[in-house]
């Protein structure tokens, strides 16, 4: 889907703003600690591992890796893949990671590294003229999918057992039908997310509707709910999701163009994904990524190209705390956040 495309062109303010006073009392305050990356691709796809351990990936082919922390950066991008936009990376470890390029036809592809970026392996390469992969989710070392746009009227479900190093189409039956113009968002590398060792959920926009998709089967079957998100557009949808465990997640999006405003961009469910409802004090604008904190049990962070917001509330209730430009986030799990977006900004998050 060309919007995808489009996205990449979108700019916003890139000077990191103090944060704002909007944290109850009580609670931890929040800021961004950007890190010198040496690039200024934008840089849509993230996945730490520890606290020193992070790998990121983007337009131009670009994919870092920091060892340390952030303190220092390797660019360890595959060869002759500049044309290629990295919008989702998923890694296991300072040496093992596979990424996701996306876009129309043969420049979908995976590429997989198991020497922390050094040699790099393409394990599939997309021949079907209608498919535009978007995202990848892992449930374990092993066994991870990655979704397509719809072809002939159903998402496209690829899926691999061997981590990454060979990939199969799943077949299409366990899938429901697509609406006119229902598509997925290469935003963050978060419209599509795995909880535990089989759920996964996909989230949709781009029709009438923004919809979840959600499968308990590793992506065999699938089930859909419609999300209270801005919808009706192409440019508007769910962008992001974030899932706790099982049954608790949140799912952030709106319309990303930002001259339109996005008053509805977050949802929460409660129940697998089976039912949404609209945050009642939601993300001021449109937001493409999302994480649950991992030290807070009901805290999590949502960031887009305006802004950063927490909520303390599990999604019902949300705070804006920095002013600065991000496109994904994602924590570890032990006790490490990290965001990253245009012109090669990569951050972690600090409390105060």
């Amino acid at each position: 889907m060309k919007l995808r495309i489009a996205l990449g062109a979108l700019s916003a303010a890139l000077v990191l703003a103090a944060p704002l006073p909007a944290q109850a009392a009580g609670t931890p305050r929040l800021g961004w600690e950007l890190k010198e990356t040496g690039v200024t691709a934008r840089l849509r796809g993230l996945s730490p591992v520890s606290r020193n351990v992070v790998w990121a990936s983007g337009s131009g082919g670009t994919v870092l890796r920091t060892v340390d922390g952030g303190r220092t950066w390797q660019n360890v991008s595959p060869p002759d893949t500049a044309a290629l936009q990295f919008r989702d990376i998923e890694a296991f470890d300072a040496n093992r990671a596979v990424a996701l390029s996306i876009g129309a036809g043969t420049d979908s592809r995976v590429y997989r590294t198991e020497d922390g970026g050094r040699t790099w392996a393409e394990t599939f390469r997309n021949d079907e003229p209608q498919a535009f992969y978007d995202c990848m989710a892992f449930f374990d070392r092993r066994h991870g999918l990655a979704m397509s746009d719809p072809v002939d009227g159903r998402f496209r479900i690829l899926a691999t057992e061997d981590g990454g190093r060979s990939w199969q189409v799943l077949p299409p039956d366990g899938m429901p039908e697509a609406l006119p113009g229902e598509a997925g968002f290469a935003a963050s590398g978060q419209c599509l997310v795995a909880s535990g060792g089989r759920d996964v959920w996909l989230a949709s926009g781009g029709a009438e509707r923004a919809r979840v998709f959600h499968s308990r089967d590793r992506g065999r079957t699938w089930t859909v709910a419609d999300a209270p998100i801005p919808a009706g557009d192409p440019a508007r949808g769910v962008f992001g999701l974030a899932f706790r465990d099982r049954h608790r997640g949140i799912a952030v999006g709106g319309d990303y163009r930002p001259e339109q405003q996005s008053p509805s961009a977050g949802a929460t469910t409660r129940d697998g994904g089976t039912s949404w409802h609209p945050s009642s004090a939601p993300p001021p604008a449109y937001r493409s990524g999302v994480t649950w904190l991992p030290h807070l049990p009901f805290a999590a962070v949502a960031v887009g190209p305006s802004g950063s917001d927490v909520t303390y509330s599990g999604g019902r209730t949300w705070q804006t705390f920095d002013s600065g430009s991000f496109d994904t986030v994602a924590c570890t799990r032990d006790l490490s956040c990290w965001s990253a977006g245009e012109q090669g900004r990569i951050a972690r998050l600090t409390l105060q």
